[in-house]
């Protein structure tokens, strides 16, 4: 359930995840904020793009132990929802980005779109705009 009693299923982004784990991150607070306020989540998607950014992210930072035991977390949850991405959804998520030549959206931002459109989510756990760009439903929606 969220706040308002209902049960969602929501996409996590890299940042969200970052942020989370990261005390320096600007989003850090925000971000635990609003883990605090949802009483359930019926549902996390994520892909495997945005496992690589996080684990990428920290482990480039020296902090090896912590990119490992987030990644294994990610993988092994079962209250994430991991989409794979393979060939077709790279080549969907690449089709994406050539149509947005006006935008500075990664791939994996890309993909990630591509995943919540055919899977039927509305909601990104972000703080990149460019969920809302794509008229996803972004929170915490104070940024």
């Amino acid at each position: 359930m969220s706040r308002l009693g209902l049960e969602i299923e929501a996409f996590v982004d890299t940042g969200y995840l970052i942020a989370q784990e990261d005390a320096d991150d600007a989003n850090h607070m925000s971000a635990q904020q609003h883990r605090e306020n949802l009483a359930l989540v019926t549902r996390l998607t994520t892909t495997s793009c945005v496992v690589d950014e996080v684990v990428s992210f920290f482990n480039v930072r020296g902090q090896h132990a912590k990119a490992v035991e987030l990644g294994e977390m990610l993988i092994s949850s079962p209250s994430v929802r991991m989409i794979h991405v393979g060939e077709e959804l790279l080549k969907r998520g690449l089709a994406l980005l050539s149509e947005r030549a006006d935008r500075r959206y990664s791939l994996t931002d890309c993909i990630s779109f591509v995943v919540m459109r055919e899977s039927g989510i509305g909601t990104a756990f972000a703080f990149d705009r460019h969920f809302a760009q794509e008229r996803f439903v972004k929170e915490p929606s104070s940024l």
